[in-house]
Formats: C-alpha cells, structure tokens, sequence
C-alpha cells in the first residue's frame, strides 16, 4: 500500500538551506532508506544487482534508487536507465535517484534518466560528466578499397558514439539552467559539479 505521507514530488522544493547545514532528512522521509543500493563500478555485475534488487523491491509505491561510482560501462548505464524510464512509463510510478559521494562518468549517465525533480544528493558529493573515452589500434593490411572501408566503418563508430553520448547530455540538462552547449563545452575538461551547485543549477532537486 502506498503511505500517506507526502513524496519528495508532492512536497514543495525547499529554499536554500541556510541554517549551517541544519539536516533535512524530515522533508523528504522516503530517502532515508533506499529499495537499490548499487555500489562501484558500472558494469554487468552492477547490472545484475541492480536486477536482482530491483525483483526484491515493494511492487508499488514510491522506489528510492540510490548510487556511489567513480563510472565504468556507459552501455550498462543507458540500459538502466531504460529500465527505470520502462517502468516509470508503464506504471506511472514515482523513481527517486539519490546520488552518494561520487556520481561520476557513467553515473552521470544513469542519473540522466531520472527528472531533474527526481534526482537528489547528498552532502559533499561530486558530479563528474566527461567525453565518452575510445582506445583502438587501427591496423590497414590489405587492398586499398578495402583499408577505406575499415577507415570509414571506425569513423561511422565514433560519429554514432559521439550522437549518442550528446543524446545522454541533452536528458541529463533537460529541465535545468544548464543549456547543453554549456555541458558538450566542458565535458572535455571532465566538469566536476558539487552537490550544492547541482542543486543551484537545477541539475538536482536538492541535496540533504
């Protein structure tokens, strides 16, 4: 059964904290005790907990994901995402995500697949959103025509990567006072974001 009490959506976005750090865990009750926690890197391992938590969660109600990664596997993060959009556009259920310590690389990717207004962090976490990475040794052996067309398929293999990479960027600003030639800008220089200033960005709901 759904509780009463109100969700993080149905309760007005504080102002600023401005008291010294005064806790607000009483503002948002429901994130005190996340349904996932997945921990470390982004990759098949996370992916399989993410699933096996996700099969042992309430079936309704609001679900509280909670996220600590210095990145890893940005495919594995698309595909969770997808998951929790999946669910979210199915069910019309409300999916918290609550970032801890470090949201980094493909964490940034995961958490672009929740409204700005679900996301939330806690204090003293960092956001860091770069350039998708390749390394790859291309080596042409063989007819000329041949070369280019092995040219030309790791070019289209980059092209892709790189619309789909600027796909992921429009979703994590969208909603947010972040425009995305701001962030396609600095994600070359790995832009790190403290959770304060994700918040005053809009990047986030809130930080608790």
């Amino acid at each position: 059964m759904d509780q009463e009490t109100p969700t993080p959506a149905q309760t007005p976005a504080p102002a600023p904290d401005t008291a010294g750090g005064e806790s607000k865990a009483n503002q948002y009750p429901l994130l005190a005790s996340p349904h996932i926690h997945l921990s470390g890197p982004v990759d098949q391992a996370m992916y399989q907990s993410f699933r096996d938590q996700l099969g042992n969660a309430p079936a309704d109600g609001t679900l509280v994901i909670a996220i600590s990664t210095l990145g890893g596997d940005p495919e594995v993060a698309r595909l969770m995402g997808d998951e929790v959009r999946l669910m979210r556009d199915y069910t019309g259920r409300e999916i918290l995500f609550l970032g801890k310590v470090a949201v980094y690389s493909a964490g940034a990717t995961f958490m672009a697949a929740f409204p700005v207004d679900k996301r939330f962090l806690t204090k003293g976490t960092r956001i860091m959103i770069h350039e998708r990475l390749i390394s790859k040794t291309i080596t042409l052996n063989g007819p000329l025509r041949t070369c280019v067309d092995t040219l030309k398929a790791n070019l289209h293999e980059i092209e892709h990567s790189i619309r789909i990479e600027e796909e992921g960027f429009r979703d994590l600003v969208a909603g947010s006072k972040v425009d995305f030639e701001e962030v396609r800008e600095r994600a070359p220089e790995n832009w790190y974001i403290d959770a304060e200033e994700a918040r005053d960005k809009g990047l986030v709901l809130d930080v608790i």
